[in-house]
């Protein structure tokens, strides 16, 4: 294989592998062909087109190769990487508008570095090192991880041991002398069929009961007993259908599918975690900290909405209207919480025993906390300024080609300067975001992804430090005696 260079090399990268997909019960030859998922690919593909148009966003010096890599592939090794990890991420949710795919692989082996580097310490283990092994591999040919974390995860008052399936929860079946063979399902995984790699990790805190299910692991997406079921999304056959104006945006979409794993082999040197079941609460906290401030993608695709919900204003003849204005200035009220918090929290990191710098743990949490509401009232606002055609308006076929379709471009027009079809172009993109396929990216993705919003609640009560605020108010009340 060639390093990646750019969009092209990467789309060759992608093409005629042997993966096994199902969409819709069609088992699905060459991805890269297929109307629903290309979106997808194109989603992925800007992120290396960023790279190449503003390469001091969005790539970075590899320390293992000392050439330019992707900065997705970056160990942040200061609070400067961690604000451009941030800025990237807005920039590109600004380009795609929906999910691009790649923040959690960067999330995973930020949080693998410092993780294995522990365990190693109290086990006397080589973890590190083949993680960073298998770093450097990425890096010589710029390729794209995916971390696979969410596991199915059966009754959710139990643990992995106590399931009825034991299945629901990946786990080792066999052990060998050359390494360990996996079985279980993932689901949510974002951008696993664009990916060329993927780590797998546990989703919780383990038992030492659980030792089976204490296994992280590097696995080409490609390798033997993997099948991938592609997630159903709202108005996805939409890109499969006639009518180019129905599909809202025109260019990227976001993907999501379950990973069923049926004995697949992970070798000793992609091993990173076997058995450490001590570990798997670090790790997942590790990674939720790293992932939960990336969420500041949000704000990009934000900023898109916002700028549909002022353009639809503007050509529906009120965008001088005070309360209109007032509503675009809450929308970017809201948008902008969603990045200051992610952006704090990365400013605010501070370095691990292994070196590279890990964001501000509660702030990433109360990021995320924003996350899972202003997006949804950002949406509400954008269809409360599009109107009840944002969900009623015919199709484009029917405007475009039909019988109707002088009619339909005489009744669906604004002011008068504005041509129908870009009015009917910008309600489908508004529809797209908050109702259709890209609102999984904006709104469901928002409020599910990295842990719930009560987990992140969890994790701002145990960070925050009240007696310190107690003890703050009671020196300015008189209670006990302030230093002087």
């Amino acid at each position: 294989m060639n390093k990646i260079t750019d969009k092209n090399s990467y789309l060759d990268s992608i093409k005629n592998r042997n993966l096994k997909i199902y969409l819709m019960g069609e088992l699905i030859k060459e991805p890269l062909d297929h109307p629903i998922i290309r979106p997808s690919v194109e989603a992925m593909a800007e992120t290396y087109e960023l790279a190449v148009r503003e390469p001091e966003l969005a790539s970075a010096t590899s320390p293992y190769t000392g050439e330019k890599i992707n900065r997705f592939l970056h160990i942040a090794e200061s609070n400067e990487d961690l604000f451009l990890q941030n800025k990237m991420q807005r920039k590109l949710g600004q380009l795609t508008g929906t999910c691009f795919q790649r923040c959690v692989g960067m999330d995973a082996f930020n949080a693998l570095h410092s993780v294995t580097f522990e365990i190693d310490e109290k086990h006397n283990t080589e973890y590190h090192k083949n993680f960073i092994n298998f770093l450097t591999e990425m890096h010589k040919y710029n390729l794209v991880i995916g971390g696979a974390m969410t596991d199915v995860k059966g009754d959710r008052s139990k643990l992995p041991h106590e399931q009825e399936d034991e299945d629901v929860y990946l786990r080792i079946v066999k052990r060998t002398e050359d390494g360990v063979y996996v079985k279980g399902a993932k689901a949510h995984q974002t951008g696993c069929i664009n990916s060329h790699w993927m780590v797998v990790m546990p989703t919780l805190r383990l038992s030492d009961k659980d030792t089976d299910y204490a296994i992280v692991g590097a696995i080409p997406v490609d390798a033997e007993g993997i099948t991938y079921i592609y997630g159903r999304q709202s108005c996805d056959t939409r890109s499969m259908e006639p009518g180019e104006y129905d599909v809202g945006n025109k260019y990227f979409a976001g993907q999501e599918a379950m990973v069923i794993f049926d004995n697949v082999f992970i070798p000793n040197e992609y091993i990173f975690m076997n058995g450490e079941y001590e570990f798997a609460s670090m790790l997942v906290e590790r990674f939720t900290t790293y992932h939960r401030r990336s969420y500041v993608c949000k704000s990009g695709v934000g900023d898109v909405l916002i700028g549909a919900a002022a353009t639809i204003a503007e050509y529906n003849g009120v965008e001088e209207a005070s309360h209109i204005k007032d509503k675009l200035v809450e929308m970017n009220k809201l948008n902008e919480t969603i990045y200051a918090t992610g952006i704090a929290s990365s400013l605010q990191g501070s370095s691990t025993k292994s070196g590279n710098f890990i964001n501000d743990d509660l702030l990433a949490n109360v990021c995320k906390q924003h996350v899972t509401k202003e997006t949804y009232e950002i949406g509400r606002i954008a269809q409360d300024l599009a109107g009840g055609l944002v969900g009623s308006m015919p199709s484009g076929i029917d405007f475009n080609e039909g019988t109707m379709s002088e009619d339909l471009k005489k009744y669906l027009k604004g002011k008068k300067d504005i041509n129908s079809e870009d009015r009917v172009k910008i309600l489908r993109l508004i529809e797209n975001m908050t109702l259709g396929r890209n609102a999984v990216a904006y709104l469901t993705e928002s409020l599910h992804g990295a842990g719930s919003p009560q987990a992140q609640r969890v994790q701002i009560r145990r960070r925050v430090d009240i007696e310190e605020k107690k003890d703050f108010a009671k020196k300015l009340s008189g209670i006990i005696e302030r230093e002087k």
